[in-house]
């Protein structure tokens, strides 16, 4: 596949170093104690039984009601702030009508 290209970063002196350095193994022994280190068993969780949910027929008429409800009253604020901004625009558009008129009648000198 491709490579990336290490750029390099030249210094003032005119030495040329790479950016990253490569790293050396060393020989480091870790430091020796007495204890053991084979990680502890892990113990075996039971599995827990979900139940599963079940509706009866009044609970599925009250489900369908509740989300009915909440469709209608999440409509009628929908709509209501639609028409709000409806409003507030055509108020908005007979103020300039009115104040164009009003500036055109002061330049004539009227």
């Amino acid at each position: 596949m491709l490579r990336p290209r290490i750029p390099v970063n030249p210094l003032p002196t005119g030495i040329v170093t790479p950016l990253v350095q490569p790293t050396t193994a060393t020989n480091i022994e870790p430091a020796s104690c007495h204890h053991d280190h084979t990680p502890a068993p892990v113990p075996a969780t039971p599995r827990l039984q979900v139940p599963a949910v079940r509706l009866t027929p009044t609970g599925l008429v009250t489900l369908v009601a509740g989300g009915a409800g909440l469709v209608l009253i999440v409509g009628t604020v929908l709509v209501s702030m639609l028409l709000a901004v409806a409003i507030t625009g055509a108020s908005v558009a007979v103020v300039a009508v009115v104040l164009r008129l009003l500036v055109r009648d002061m330049q004539k000198g009227r």
